[in-house]
């Protein structure tokens, strides 16, 4: 609370906690005028129901009085010791940055000896590692399953980790830095540049080398306007650039579907893909873990050299 950006926020944070608190004293001192006498007359408001049943006006009993001016005290000491009038920090300098970091250490410290048999292992080893595979398979649905699906599948623009593909590569040494430093694998759009018409020819290209149904004239209008503007990135035989992370185009892996209307779209907007890094999430122990549970999932096989074609 006392990293407001904005001066004017900080001051008025604060001035409403101290003022709330001067109004509840105010309150319960204006109020009870007989806060200073033992002596305490309960006032009659004159209602009568059933012919007996009178209705009194008690004040409440002092020990609840003395309470209630107790917590007030004690919340301007609260406001004293920890951050919550504004710009003010507390004398004791709390932060829940400072206790997550706190727990987590702790966290760290007790799961330690747990990976310290995994040391010396190698990814394929730990991913044979019965006792491992559940450790990782923990950590994947606690940090990765969000996107990828509790089954590692994926679904639309989140690729499938169990069929093997990956445009940078299954070498564990490359899923180890995907995860520590993530990914944000980038296509131009070219609206600026091509008609929808010659974006749909391009389509019909990709769907041909894919295997898939498409218009054999116009795939040959596409297969001309591809070495124009696609070939520089995903190959002359659209194979693809693991170096830069360019999609193998003749697989039939598709992250966003393989319609003519997504490949345009693709190709006309651009796609920006982006995995957010691990590190400052997770240690490097379970960084190695969760890499061999996803390393091994195919067995380590690179089924091909695409996990999905950017147009796709």
């Amino acid at each position: 609370m006392s990293d407001f950006v904005d001066g004017f926020w900080g001051y008025y944070v604060g001035s409403i906690a101290v003022l709330g608190i001067i109004w509840c004293l105010w309150l319960i001192f204006s109020q009870r005028k007989w806060l200073g006498s033992r002596t305490v007359k309960v006032e009659d408001t004159g209602h009568v129901w059933d012919g007996n049943l009178r209705e009194l006006n008690n004040p409440v009993p002092r020990w609840w009085t003395i309470m209630y001016v107790g917590m007030c005290i004690f919340g301007l000491g609260y406001l004293i010791l920890y951050p919550g009038l504004g710009f003010y920090a507390g004398k004791l300098g709390y932060t829940t940055q400072q206790e997550i970091q706190q727990d987590q250490s702790a966290h760290d410290a007790a799961v330690k000896p747990v990976f310290a048999k995994y040391a010396a292992m190698d990814i394929p080893a730990i991913a044979a590692d019965k006792d491992a595979q559940v450790i990782g398979q923990r950590l994947f649905l606690n940090n990765c399953a969000q996107c990828h699906g509790s089954d590692a599948r994926g679904s639309k623009s989140f690729p499938n980790l169990v069929e093997g593909d990956s445009m940078y590569g299954r070498e564990p040494a490359v899923i180890q830095e995907t995860i520590t430093n993530g990914r944000n694998g980038v296509m131009p759009g070219f609206k600026e540049s091509m008609s929808p018409q010659v974006a749909g020819d391009i389509a019909q290209y990709v769907r041909s080398m894919s295997g898939l149904a498409s218009d054999s004239i116009r795939a040959i209008r596409g297969k001309r306007e591809y070495q124009n503007f696609c070939v520089a990135c995903h190959g002359a035989e659209g194979k693809g650039n693991k170096a830069l992370g360019a999609p193998n185009l003749t697989d039939d892996v598709w992250l966003y579907g393989s319609s003519e209307n997504e490949i345009v779209n693709g190709i006309l907007n651009g796609r920006n893909n982006r995995m957010p890094a691990q590190a400052q999430k997770l240690t490097p122990e379970q960084i190695r873990m969760l890499t061999a549970w996803v390393w091994g999932l195919t067995g380590g096989k690179d089924v091909a050299s695409s996990t999905t074609n950017v147009a796709k």
